[in-house]
């Protein structure tokens, strides 16, 4: 297995974020990628490789190109305001609230963000943007393994994660949505059909938006019943498409507490319907958040079920593309996300 990794991502590392009412340290943070990256080495788990450079057409072809232009210029014209902190959004259109883009950078970062969890920083765009060409690097691997008729799989560790952004917000400290770019640039590369496989323990709502009205991209996700967890307002097991996309997006929540027994279940639901697709590829937007002692999250799992996770997924038999998402229990981390990788045998 080929890992793509690129310290770029030390270039976002928020101070605080906003949590129960307090300001606390940023549970998205450089450890993450750095436990991971540990255990990576420690097992021998595969070659790692820096990414290659895809430019931003793979990303506009996913997100609009105003809310590009927002997350390249966003924090020179925070600072050129007079501002010094970090960006964290004031107010947010609701209601019947004006869709005209403000002027002013603190209208403009409430007209894209999703809520007050993902600041910007000076190297927001410079990591989020790296983590975009890892997964894009990532791929590309699988692309030509398919091509050549080979199973191959891929992992992009990088952060920050990615699938809460969508077409044109940015939120759950997701920047730009590298699960959707890697999902369409396998379609651009004449991949006919995409699966996306979410087992973050939140929704990847944005990657639901992009996809939603789609039949070429088939997306499940098993996740915390949004009617209790963030992202609240996506991910109801209603949600099942629009238009072409109808029953090509499939949901399936789960109250707080469950335990590996029933979510495997859930993943076993998912896995026949991306069979029953026929997923030429596959990309597993890969949290570990659903892990029993996660901080921000409300699942019960335990280390060892996510080798169990990794061997249903291994057993679908398609080229896999799996990027890092969630996961904020720090010191697990790297266990946790390896078991799910070391049973590919790539």
């Amino acid at each position: 297995m080929k890992i793509i990794y690129s310290d770029q991502h030390y270039h976002q590392s928020p101070k605080l974020e906003l949590a129960g009412g307090d300001l606390v340290p940023s549970f998205e943070n450089p450890s993450r990628a750095e436990h991971v990256l540990e255990r990576v080495k420690k097992i021998g788990l595969g070659e790692i490789i820096t990414p290659d450079e895809f430019g931003l057409r793979p990303l506009l072809a996913v997100h609009d190109s105003g809310y590009i232009r927002f997350l390249q210029t966003a924090w020179q014209e925070w600072t050129d305001a007079g501002f010094k902190g970090e960006i964290i959004p004031l107010c947010w259109p609701a209601g019947q609230a004006s869709d005209v883009l403000p002027r002013h950078i603190k209208g403009k970062v409430g007209y894209y963000a999703q809520g007050t969890d993902s600041n910007i920083t000076d190297g927001t765009w410079i990591a989020a943007l790296a983590a975009a060409q890892s997964a894009l690097t990532g791929a590309a691997l699988v692309c030509d393994a398919v091509k050549n008729g080979h199973k191959t799989g891929a992992f992009s560790l990088g952060r920050p994660p990615g699938h809460h952004a969508a077409k044109a917000s940015y939120g759950g400290y997701s920047f730009l949505n590298n699960a959707a770019i890697t999902a369409q640039y396998c379609r651009d590369q004449g991949i006919e059909k995409v699966a996306v496989l979410d087992v973050d323990f939140h929704h990847g709502n944005g990657t639901q938006d992009i996809f939603y009205d789609r039949d070429d991209v088939f997306f499940a996700s098993i996740h915390g019943d949004p009617m209790d967890n963030f992202p609240y307002f996506w991910g109801h097991a209603s949600e099942c498409g629009t238009g072409q996309g109808e029953r090509f997006n499939l949901n399936l929540p789960l109250g707080n507490g469950t335990q590996f027994q029933v979510w495997r279940e859930a993943l076993k639901n998912c896995l026949s319907a991306i069979d029953n697709f026929g997923a030429e590829v596959l990309i597993v937007s890969l949290g570990v958040d659903t892990f029993e002692e996660d901080p921000i999250s409300a699942f019960k799992l335990k280390t060892p079920d996510y080798l169990v996770m990794g061997a249903d997924i291994a057993d679908l038999g398609i080229p896999t593309l799996f990027v890092m998402e969630g996961g904020y229990n720090v010191e697990a981390l790297g266990v946790n996300m390896i078991n799910v990788l070391v049973v590919h045998h790539f």
